[in-house]
């Protein structure tokens, strides 16, 4: 995608199912999701879009299609998990190595939008470039098993940014 002069959120229902449904089954995307057991269909996008919607209503906030430069590069945003919140980000390859100015834009609206101390995040063990969770000073909490899958777990402090 080259140098980034915007990024913009849109609320995940705006997007066609067929772009997520290409945007998930792209290999690429693909094999970094150990949650994903399968190729997704129609159905599985739109159920997934409802689900993360749902969020919106009973947490205040949630996930968001993801767009830089007015071109769709992903979906990410928060969910609580127990009661932690927690931040996850999947790009489409165009968008790869766009992570830390995308979160860093989200952590911004968190800050503004809510009373959220601090965020999680859960990567899967096959991420090994880690450079943007440093940049953000995020720490390593360990590894931990979330639906029987193992994850990689960070921390990092958002009421001090």
């Amino acid at each position: 995608m080259g140098k980034i002069s915007r990024v913009t959120f849109k609320r995940l229902s705006s997007i066609p199912l067929e772009t997520l449904l290409g945007h998930i089954n792209d290999k690429r995307v693909s094999e970094h999701l150990p949650l994903l057991t399968s190729r997704w269909s129609i159905e599985d996008a739109r159920q997934f879009i409802e689900t993360k919607e749902a969020h919106w209503v009973k947490d205040g906030l949630g996930h968001w299609a993801v767009f830089v430069d007015d071109q769709y590069a992903g979906w990410g945003g928060f969910q609580k998990e127990d009661n932690e919140w927690d931040f996850g980000l999947v790009l489409t390859p165009e968008a790869f190595g766009s992570g830390l100015i995308i979160t860093q834009k989200a952590i911004k609206f968190a800050q503004q939008n809510t009373d959220i101390p601090y965020i999680t995040f859960l990567l899967p063990l096959s991420r090994q470039h880690l450079r943007a969770l440093k940049k953000l000073g995020a720490e390593f909490v360990g590894e931990v098993s979330y639906q029987d899958t193992l994850f990689k777990k960070f921390r990092l402090n958002i009421s001090a940014q």
